[in-house]
C-alpha cells in the first residue's frame, strides 16, 4: 500500500459529513426564544456552530454571561438538547456521497476519526441513525473535551491512534475547525457547504477549500496525500 502523507483524517460532523445546519439553527432559535424571549437570526446561530453547546450559547448571548445568569444558560442548553434530539422534525441526512467517500477512504487504508462540537448523546444518535460507526477509529465530543478551537480533541485522537500532527489532516466546514487544526499544528481542508464560506476558511491556511465533501477522495488521490 502506498505510504500516505496524511494517513489520519479527522472529520468534523455537523456541516461537514451531515447536513444538519438547519436543524441546529432552528433548535438554537427555539431555545433562545423559549428561555430568553430573544430572537436569534440564522446568521447569528450559524456562526456559533462547531463550538461546544455551552460555549455556543455564551457567544450567542454575551449579555447573559454574568455569573447570576448561569442557571438561565443551563436552561437554554437543556431546551436546545430536548428540541434537537427529540422534538425537531427538520431532517439531518448525510451529505450526498458521504457513504461512498467513507468506503473509499477506508479501502485506501486511511484511519478516520471525528472531532465535533456535538454532545456525545447527539453524536451517537446521528452515527446510529446513519449506520456509520464502523468507519471511525475514535471520536471526540464537546463536553468530554475542551471546546474548539482548543486543540485538546485533536491531541487526544492523535495520542490514542499513535499519529503525529504531521501525519494528520483536519476536515471541517467552520473557522472553529480550521483554528483548532492551526492550534494543533495540523494541516486542514475546508468544506464550504456548511457554516462558513471559502473566504472565511481561507484565512486559516487550509490546503484547499472544497465545495463538496464528496470531492475529498479525488483531491487526496490527485495530490498523492
Amino acid at each position: 500500500m502506498t505510504i500516505k502523507q496524511y494517513p489520519l483524517l479527522v472529520f468534523d460532523w455537523d456541516g461537514t459529513l451531515v447536513d444538519s445546519i438547519e436543524r441546529i439553527v432552528t433548535s438554537l432559535q427555539f431555545a433562545s426564544q423559549k428561555i430568553f424571549d430573544i430572537e436569534v437570526s440564522e446568521t447569528q446561530a450559524k456562526d456559533v456552530i462547531g463550538l461546544g453547546l455551552v460555549e455556543a450559547i455564551q457567544k450567542l448571548h454575551p449579555e447573559r454571561n454574568a455569573g447570576q445568569d448561569a442557571t438561565e444558560l443551563d436552561l437554554v442548553a437543556d431546551a436546545y438538547r430536548q428540541h434537537y434530539l427529540y422534538d425537531n422534525t427538520v431532517p439531518a441526512p448525510l451529505f450526498p456521497g458521504v457513504k461512498r467517500l467513507l468506503n473509499e477512504l477506508r479501502d485506501k487504508g486511511y484511519t478516520l476519526a471525528i472531532s465535533t462540537g456535538k454532545s456525545r448523546a447527539g453524536l451517537e444518535q446521528s452515527i446510529d441513525e446513519h449506520d456509520v460507526s464502523d468507519y471511525f477509529a475514535t471520536t471526540r465530543c464537546a463536553g468530554e473535551n475542551k471546546s474548539k478551537p482548543h486543540p485538546e480533541m485533536l491531541h487526544e485522537i492523535m495520542h490514542q491512534l499513535h499519529f503525529s500532527a504531521a501525519q494528520a489532516l483536519m476536515i471541517g466546514d467552520s473557522e472553529h475547525d480550521m483554528k483548532m487544526a492551526n492550534n494543533a499544528n495540523m494541516r486542514c481542508v475546508g468544506i464550504t457547504h456548511g457554516v462558513h464560506d471559502a473566504k472565511t476558511l481561507a484565512e486559516y491556511n487550509p490546503l484547499v477549500c472544497l465545495s463538496d465533501i464528496a470531492e475529498l477522495s479525488a483531491y487526496l488521490n490527485h495530490n498523492k496525500l
